[in-house]
């Protein structure tokens, strides 16, 4: 029988000798020399456990160290763990067989095959690889067959092996393999490992003709049908930022699909045959060569790492792969960051040639693509140079086509006009001929004009963007993209590589144009219908992270890339000026959204001086709104949509009718207007109302809703006895959140025991306010989420009121109860969030507002406001703002005689207790 080598080669020794001692010559008879003289079968199945286990172990290490001598190449260590695997079954097989029942005739029916299938069948095995074997029989199984299957089943299991087994005769075999597509693909890679060849041979002979050769389209169909299956369960994406090296878009099992395929239609041995067969160029299958080896590297040290099957590339798993494979940081960016856009860029890869092969394959008409776009699409006129070949845009001449490279963009345009998918002969003439975009073309005015008309013209660009990033063409022809193309950002907050968050965000702006999100960003679809420049829009968001990855502000150098391009582009310089300044600015309103205090009217005031004017302000809302969703699912909510919201009202009263429309004694009116309207609606007399806006001191009326002003107003009629707390819990859909409003008796340290007891039913505060009335009273409030980032649900409240009213009371502790809640995440441990904290005694006219960037974890924002009460700080309010496992506090404060922290050496001595608590709590959690 010829025993299939697999997709990779070219062929190379699959191990030494000196590393495989259960394969080298003398093995066999030491064995067997170690086992004469034993009677017990007990005692046979144990020495030769004992005598393999160790072997094992000794060729293992070997195998280990030599493939850490060259740690991105992994081909020859596949196949020495499939080798020693071999050598381990046939080990085994002959003391079954000659020791344990040796059986010197062997009828017809006992002419036993013990096959490789699957992936061993391949002979490629990672470290901690299943061993999948098929026991086959001429006919019906012999119990002489049966006892050598049982015993061998049993030693494989006591080397711990993971063994996936099956039992069956020729028959069996094409019986099952036409019901079942799983048993007809592992078949496919069958291998004969020891026990009778002929018995093997004939199994090789009937299936081709009996049952492959009459089923070509329906394998083709099903193994599609199982990748798409397969992409979709691991999250549709070819960036996810935690891929599945093995099971994910552009992962092993796409490439493994492409050579089932070509195996089953011309039983082909290795991939090389491909090309000659005309899948694939050779350029293209050193891109598969290249491609395999360096998923197989990964999949390898992920085993090695966890000491068990693990093909998902976690943000843990990341950082020790990248050390492993030699990765060291480099300009700016760390040595993680660069494995994984080398990763990226092969799955890319392996989805190109996927593209190519389905083209051979249709070209041969084994395989009919979905057109299903054709029956939905309306019908255009394809312009002369592009034709329509079995639903797909393709070129006409290809020698004519290459004459002028601004024919590139035109196919994209084309198929965008026409609604038309590219034909991958296209794209493949595209990816070969990239050098024809040079400075010229990218200066060129109608070239210009096409891209700009991509984005601008057609109401669905990401669809054009995103493949001419996959083939490289918006690379070429914007350079300063280039960098940022499978660039993977190294946090939990962002989901994508750079490049798919800018095609998302782009995606977010189409769809807002387009008015399909009115209902959830009712103010974004109301300003994009006004007068906006759409292309100064459009295209600082799909710029607005180009700068990243180097070591310098990337906003700062963006706004220097976006000028490169703008100018290259040859926009009118105020419209460049307009890019430049979004592109600057493009966090500016997240976070002072986010991290300030916008009741506060001074940030309101340095936000407007900075916007300068409402133009600017409308773009500068669009574009974070598709930031912020162009990060990921569940990134945006009610609670950011209702900030920026705010944030944009009250900014552009500013702008309208000047900073004098901010004044703190007119909000405050307004306030209590609002609020006096609401108690009278709801039954409170004259008196009741008079003295309920007298208990309050100015900054209250500036700093809540009045709807939550209402509800401590309810909660104070009358106020609580003394030791008694008012509680109320409300969840709050408009800001999904749960807002918990408290009233009791001033004392220090308030706000900190309420966060503690927030903290310990596992509540994210996302905002805090806390307020002291005349007559002695507290009244915080506090908007929490839960870990899903979603308010409370109804029926979760009563336990959270339950362990707030027991942590108030002194029955729990929460720095005790919160030691065993406050671990991080392991897949987050390897993030570096070094932890800044700052001071800002001119954001505020009235309080002094402090910044911690660090690390978040459960217990942070206790650990936090306990330093500051015990230092003898008021806080005022509190926002958080998190991203990921990254958080940033903001605390409103002032000291215990109402003043600014002004002195310099009260502010160092803070920060130091700050960064103490921080770091004590930290290593709190990570013991």
């Amino acid at each position: 029988m010829v025993q299939s080598s697999g997709p990779s080669d070219p062929t190379a020794p699959a191990l030494s000798g000196a590393h495989n001692l259960i394969a080298s010559d003398d093995f066999i008879p030491r064995l067997t020399a170690a086992l004469t003289g034993l009677s017990d079968p007990k005692t046979v199945r144990a020495t030769t456990v004992a005598i393999l286990t160790e072997a094992r172990a000794e060729s293992m290490a070997g195998i280990v160290a030599n493939f850490m001598t060259h740690p991105r190449a992994a081909r020859e260590t596949v196949r020495a763990i499939a080798a020693l695997t071999d050598a381990t079954v046939s080990a085994i097989y002959h003391v079954a067989t000659k020791i344990l029942h040796a059986q010197s005739n062997l009828t017809e029916a006992e002419r036993l095959a013990v096959l490789a299938i699957g992936g061993y069948g391949r002979a490629e095995m990672a470290p901690q690889s299943d061993v999948d074997i098929l026991f086959l029989t001429p006919w019906k199984v012999s119990p002489w067959g049966e006892s050598v299957v049982e015993t061998m089943l049993y030693m494989l299991w006591d080397l711990k092996l993971k063994v996936g087994q099956s039992v069956r005769s020729i028959d069996d075999c094409l019986r099952l393999s036409a019901e079942d597509m799983t048993i007809r693909t592992s078949l496919l890679e069958h291998r004969l490992i020891c026990g009778h060849a002929a018995t093997a041979e004939l199994l090789r002979e009937r299936l081709w003709p009996e049952l492959f050769d009459n089923s070509v389209p329906e394998f083709i169909e099903a193994k599609l049908a199982e990748r798409s299956a397969r992409h979709k369960k691991q999250g549709g994406q070819r960036y996810v930022l935690e891929p599945n090296v093995k099971e994910g878009k552009g992962g092993l099992r796409d490439l493994q699909t492409l050579y089932w395929m070509a195996k089953y239609i011309h039983k082909v041995e290795r991939a090389a045959q491909l090309v000659d067969l005309g899948f694939f160029t050779r350029d293209e299958h050193l891109t598969f060569w290249q491609a395999e080896d360096f998923l197989w590297a990964v999949r390898c040290h992920l085993h090695l790492i966890a000491k068990r099957p693990m093909d998902q590339l976690t943000f843990d798993m990341q950082v020790e792969v990248a050390r492993r494979m030699g990765y060291r940081d480099s300009g700016g960016r760390r040595a993680v960051e660069i494995f994984m856009q080398d990763y990226f860029l092969h799955a890319t890869r392996v989805g190109e040639l996927t593209r190519v092969f389905l083209v051979a394959l249709e070209n041969r008409h084994l395989y009919k693509a979905p057109i299903l776009n054709l029956l939905f699409r309306k019908r255009r006129r394809i312009r002369p140079g592009f034709t329509e070949e079995r639903g797909r845009l393709n070129i006409e001449n290809e020698a004519e086509f290459l004459k002028d490279p601004l024919n590139i963009l035109r196919l994209f345009e084309e198929a965008l006009r026409t609604g038309i998918l590219i034909h991958p002969e296209a794209m493949r003439l595209v990816t070969s001929h990239l050098d024809l975009i040079d400075d010229e073309m990218r200066a060129n005015p109608e070239a210009v004009r096409i891209f700009l008309d991509l984005l601008l013209k057609h109401g669905n660009p990401e669809r054009s963007l995103r493949r001419m990033n996959e083939l490289g063409v918006l690379g070429a022809f914007i350079p300063e993209f280039a960098p940022v193309v499978a660039m993977m950002q190294f946090n939990v907050y962002h989901h994508y590589t750079v490049d798919e968050h800018l095609i998302q965000c782009i995606s977010s702006l189409a769809a807002i144009e387009r008015g399909e999100l009115s209902e959830d960003l009712p103010l974004a679809s109301e300003i994009i219908k006004g007068d906006i420049n759409r292309r100064a829009l459009t295209l600082a968001v799909l710029f607005h992270d180009i700068g990243k990855g180097r070591p310098e502000d990337h906003s700062i150098l963006g706004a220097r890339l976006v000028r490169r391009i703008g100018t290259r582009f040859g926009l009118p310089a105020d419209e460049v000026e307009t890019i430049e300044w979004l592109v600057r600015n493009h966090l500016l309103m997240s976070d002072v959204a986010q991290k300030r205090d916008i009741s506060d009217p001074r940030t309101i005031g340095d936000f407007a001086k900075m916007v300068k004017s409402r133009k600017r302000l409308d773009l500068l809302l669009i574009l974070t709104v598709c930031d912020i969703r162009g990060v990921g699912p569940g990134t945006w909510n009610n609670w950011k949509a209702m900030l920026l919201r705010r944030l944009h009202e009250l900014t552009a009263t500013a702008l309208d009718g000047g900073l004098e429309e901010l004044n703190r004694e007119k909000r405050t009116d307004e306030a209590k207007r609002s609020l006096r309207h609401l108690l009278v609606a709801t039954g409170w007399d004259a008196r009741e109302i008079r003295e309920e806006l007298a208990r309050h001191y100015d900054n209250y009326w500036s700093g809540l809703p009045t709807e939550t002003q209402a509800v401590f107003a309810g909660m104070l009629r009358p106020p609580p006895d003394s030791g008694e707390v008012g509680i109320d819990l409300h969840p709050d859909t408009d800001r999904d959140a749960t807002r918990a409003a408290f009233v009791l008796a001033d004392h220090p340290g308030i706000f900190s025991r309420l966060a503690g007891a927030l903290a310990l039913v596992g509540a994210n505060v996302v905002d805090a306010r806390t307020y002291t009335t005349r007559d002695g009273y507290a009244t915080a409030v506090f908007w929490t989420q839960d870990a899903e980032g979603r308010p409370y649900d109804a029926d979760r409240l009563p336990r959270l009121r339950q362990m707030i009213e027991r942590t108030l009371k002194g029955e729990i502790v929460a720095r005790t109860a919160l030691a065993s809640k406050d671990k991080p995440k392991k897949r987050e441990s390897a993030f570096r969030f070094p932890t800044h904290i700052t001071f800002d005694n001119e954001g505020s006219d009235i309080y002094t507002v402090i910044e911690v960037d660090t690390r978040d974890r459960p217990g942070l924002l206790y650990d936090l406001t306990r330093t500051l009460a015990e230092n003898h700080i008021q806080i005022v309010s509190a926002v958080i703002a998190t991203f990921g496992a990254q958080v940033v506090d903001t605390f409103y404060v002032k000291d215990a005689f109402g003043l600014k922290l002004h002195q310099e050496l009260r502010r160092e001595t803070l920060e130091k207790r700050l960064r103490q608590a921080i770091r004590e709590g930290a290593e709190r959690a990570g013991s």
